[in-house]
């Protein structure tokens, strides 16, 4: 078995799917054998492909309030894993969001990582496609009655939706969210890692 500091060289020396990323590959997570909470994404977008730092734009910020960290505990990676479905900028769909994190990624390098992450005790889903990944037929038709369902994947899983500028509205219709998931998840959060 490899030790995480050669799975690390690895993924950022991956060429996977390199010809078919519109920038190139540039695999943006942080992880550490340390690490207690895993946040699980879907892939970085431009501004996080050119910081190279994961969640660095406007869904970061939203999320590190939803958690009720502040950025100095958010990329303590001693504490907190980073790891998307897709590791690298997929592009740009035609509907003008991003597409999909490429489908190559999680199943050739998720399941080498978590062996060697065992010391994580709570996993954030974060948005439709790393719940249908991890939760499989556990997850609900969609997004919203699967974080709706959300304490039914606990205690390994909490699954939210994905904090970009689109959830605003998402919210207003589903309050359920702030007044029940967000407390309940920063109280799990803190208790981690706070």
């Amino acid at each position: 078995m490899k030790t995480l500091k050669d799975l690390i060289t690895e993924i950022e020396a991956c060429q996977l799917c390199a010809d078919t990323l519109p920038l190139g590959p540039r695999p943006v997570f942080r992880v550490s054998a340390t690490a207690i909470l895993m946040i699980i994404g879907q892939a970085p977008g431009t501004r996080v492909h050119e910081s190279g730092v994961p969640w660095d734009d406007a869904s970061g910020e939203r999320l590190r309030g939803w958690l009720g960290l502040t950025p100095d505990v958010f990329y303590d990676q001693a504490r907190v894993a980073i790891m998307p479905m897709g590791f690298c900028y997929p592009g740009r769909a035609a509907n003008g969001g991003d597409n999909p994190p490429r489908p190559e990624c999680a199943p050739e390098w998720h399941a080498k990582l978590l062996p060697l992450l065992s010391g994580v005790r709570l996993t954030l889903l974060v948005g439709g496609y790393a719940q249908k990944y991890y939760l499989g037929p556990a997850a609900q038709k969609t997004m919203t009655a699967t974080v709706r369902a959300w304490r039914q994947h606990l205690p390994r899983f909490l699954p939210t939706p994905h904090p970009s500028w689109r959830t605003t509205g998402w919210q207003r219709k589903n309050p359920w969210f702030e007044t029940e998931v967000i407390p309940d998840l920063r109280r799990r959060v803190q208790k981690l890692v706070g």
